[in-house]
């Protein structure tokens, strides 16, 4: 009587770890993140995206693999604007967290004592009022001087750059130029596109990732520039695009490079939620190298990508 009283115990156990288990995976969900970004701060990472009506999200995880969301970084009531908030990037300098993003077709930049937020604007300004702008980078060279990268949308879809003032948030106005704008054959298949920039440098050349087409294409997919100053000129690959269509996936952008615990390069990117249905879009992620060949370096991103989950506590 004792060994069978024991053996249904065991069963019970097994089957209530089964359960566990099952409800586990079944929770598992894809990481609801367009426009994504993610910073590595002590030991942790936090991506942040394009989702929420009501602001900007952030999600953590030890792995890049299992991410738990931590609610609102930046909550719009802290922010310009009541829509539309896109694209954000976060930078820990001078001991604070910046956040650049975009709202309401304005780009705006606000700051944290915590990468969980929550983030606000000192004054409740874009940095360019009268411009419609979205998608703006963080980019400081190596002397120091703080960059800022964006996208202008009126009369088309195309990159600018400007330097900022020493307190980062500040555009120099007599500093903007034009970068690059739509120009390639595959950056027209579906819009006339050049948005989603991020920039790393190199070997002493700068790096310019975006992405070409509108974001609502299946063929949205990503190129980078060269230069060999910051202001440019810049000049398109001609292996453009670099990341397009991997796998199952399509309408693959806007992502931006990072580095793991272990010094590995990564780009993390969004897609489509399948091939019929656009939203939400998810967060993916794919190792990254800048590889050599003769006197010559260039990006590879591989299509062999990674899909973060969500797992409910």
């Amino acid at each position: 009587m004792r060994r069978v009283l024991h053996t249904i115990i065991a069963l019970i156990a097994i089957f209530v770890a089964t359960e566990v288990v099952a409800q586990n995976v079944a929770t598992e969900r894809r990481v609801p993140l367009a426009d994504p970004y993610i910073l590595l701060h002590d030991d942790t990472y936090y991506a942040y995206g394009t989702h929420s009506r009501n602001g900007i999200e952030c999600y953590t995880s030890n792995d890049l693999k299992y991410w738990k969301y931590e609610g609102l970084a930046l909550h719009k009531k802290d922010s310009y604007g009541e829509k539309w908030f896109w694209a954000p990037e976060v930078y820990y300098l001078n001991g604070r967290f910046y956040m650049y993003y975009t709202a309401q077709e304005r780009i705006c930049v606000a700051t944290a004592d915590s990468p969980k937020g929550p983030f606000k604007q000192v004054e409740k300004v874009p940095m360019l009022p009268d411009q419609h702008t979205i998608d703006n980078t963080l980019f400081i060279d190596d002397d120091g001087t703080p960059y800022i990268f964006y996208v202008h949308i009126k009369k088309g879809f195309r990159i600018k750059m400007a330097e900022l003032e020493r307190d980062l948030m500040t555009i120099k106005q007599s500093s903007i130029k034009t970068c690059i704008a739509p120009s390639q054959k595959w950056e027209k298949v579906g819009g006339k596109v050049n948005e989603g920039p991020s920039i790393i440098k190199h070997k002493g050349i700068y790096y310019m990732f975006y992405s070409g087409n509108g974001y609502i294409s299946k063929n949205y997919g990503i190129g980078y520039a060269t230069a060999t100053n910051i202001r440019g000129p810049w000049a398109k690959s001609k292996e453009n695009p670099i990341l397009q269509l991997p796998g199952n996936l399509v309408g693959t952008g806007h992502g931006a490079p990072f580095y793991d615990k272990k010094g590995n390069m990564h780009y993390v990117f969004h897609a489509h939620n399948n091939r019929e249905k656009i939203h939400p879009r998810h967060m993916y992620i794919s190792r990254m190298a800048i590889k050599r060949s003769g006197k010559e370096y260039y990006p590879i991103i591989s299509s062999n990508y990674r899909t973060p989950k969500v797992v409910k506590e």
